[in-house]
């Protein structure tokens, strides 16, 4: 079963979101589809995507596995931003959490420290 995912995300303000989010995946977007959205191919097949929706924005939560979580949260904080939160479970499973400047929560999780 092949699987596409489109995950969005609504900010009250589009041009403070757009530059938060490329931060956060180190780039522009893939592609705006209009003047109110920027996508983020985040995988194969695979986007995150933010809308200016203001009534909305603050309630999202989304998390993404990656591989390399070390690697990827050294990136990050190269390009500006900080982690709200960091967990690990009793499975070993580790979660950086981030907020936006509407607060909604951005996880990246990855498999215990080697």
């Amino acid at each position: 079963m092949s699987v596409e995912l489109f995950a969005g995300i609504s900010v009250s303000d589009f041009p403070a979101g757009l530059a938060w989010y490329e931060k956060l995946f180190g780039g522009p977007p893939a592609f705006l589809p209009n003047e109110v959205e920027a996508v983020w191919e985040v995988a194969e097949h695979r986007f995150v995507y933010i809308e200016h929706r203001p009534a909305h924005a603050g309630h999202g939560l989304t998390t993404l596995f990656v591989e390399d979580l070390d690697a990827r949260v050294a990136g990050i904080a190269e390009r500006g931003l900080e982690p709200g939160k960091r967990e690990t479970y009793e499975n070993g499973v580790r979660k950086i959490t981030y907020y936006d400047p509407d607060g909604n929560e951005i996880g990246l999780g990855g498999g215990p420290v080697e």
